[in-house]
């Protein structure tokens, strides 16, 4: 009789003939079919979680919003230029170009994302609601700031108009003039020399007002302004080296809790970049503190902090 131990040993060596492939060969040749098993319509962000990161100069980076989308960060931003009438995308005028503009780094690429985040399919036939851009949490909107570089009362009406698209689908958040706001996938966001008054004289309003975070009052609600900022260095100041002081920390904790008071989320911005380790005890501590959007050139980093 051969020996039990020998029959096993031999079959560990040479396999059983029946035996089929293993879990690791299936998945090599599921995904080397493309098997429709292995795709849906709103994959375009599967396995990415929003996270409270602000996508600072944005257009900076090797592909401006699919970057900042592929980390889960949830704002972005751009400096808009009106010249000859369009609204181009850049930091400085002679970084400008003809081909880089507020339409075709961010209106047409989101309206390509949303349409396939909220496809039209015999199973969506009775959804009213409208899907963000994260997959995972599909209520999560994606804030723009549109920062306005030029003159903002002569800027504003092209932004109005660059909206339009988004706008006619209905993923800008809006606010009527009562008071009720519809939430959209989209937050559309102000700053830089946005007109305040321009802002104000909205109905319905979808474009919004980022309001100083050092200068908040019963003028600003969500309805006006959803997001407030204010420069770190000169609000707060601590570098990030050592421990920060008693009333720096309480300088970070009053402007947050004013904020939160009107229901506006605070941000930051010029927070140190260098050394690393006091780059990350400054994120580490307005996190800690309540802060909304960890203002961020480092994405990558900034990510890592969640």
């Amino acid at each position: 009789m051969f020996p039990v131990v020998a029959f096993l040993t031999l079959a560990c060596l040479v396999g059983f003939s029946s035996q089929g492939p293993g879990v690791l060969d299936e998945i090599t040749m599921l995904e080397a079919s493309n098997s429709s098993l292995l795709r849906y319509p709103t994959d375009f962000s599967r396995d990415i979680v929003p996270k409270g990161i602000h996508s600072h100069n944005d257009y900076w980076r090797d592909v401006p919003l699919l970057t900042a989308l592929s980390l889960g960060v949830a704002s972005v931003e751009a400096d808009v230029w009106l010249v000859n009438e369009t609204l181009h995308v850049g930091h400085e005028m002679a970084a400008l170009t003809t081909e880089r503009t507020l339409d075709s780094l961010y209106i047409q690429p989101l309206l390509s994302i949303l349409a396939g985040q909220n496809p039209k399919t015999l199973f969506s036939v009775n959804q009213t609601s409208i899907n963000g851009v994260f997959d995972t949490s599909p209520t999560t909107p994606l804030q723009l700031l549109v920062d306005m570089k030029t003159d903002g009362a002569s800027t504003l009406p092209f932004v109005l108009s660059a909206l339009q698209p988004l706008r006619e689908l209905g993923y800008l958040t809006t606010c009527a003039s009562n008071g009720v706001c519809t939430p959209g996938p989209l937050l559309a966001v102000g700053t830089g020399n946005t007109p305040l008054e321009g802002i104000q004289a909205l109905s319905p309003r979808d474009l919004f007002f980022d309001a100083s975070l050092t200068a908040l009052n019963s003028t600003f609600d969500i309805t006006l302004s959803p997001l407030a900022s204010t420069d770190y260095q000169v609000a707060v100041g601590w570098n990030g080296i050592g421990n920060i002081s008693e009333a720096q920390l309480s300088a970070v904790q009053r402007l947050v809790g004013d904020a939160h008071g009107l229901g506006i989320r605070a941000r930051f911005w010029d927070t140190p970049g260098w050394p690393i380790h006091a780059r990350n005890n400054v994120w580490k501590t307005l996190t800690e503190n309540g802060a909304d959007w960890l203002n961020a050139d480092e994405l990558n980093a900034a990510a890592a902090m969640f």
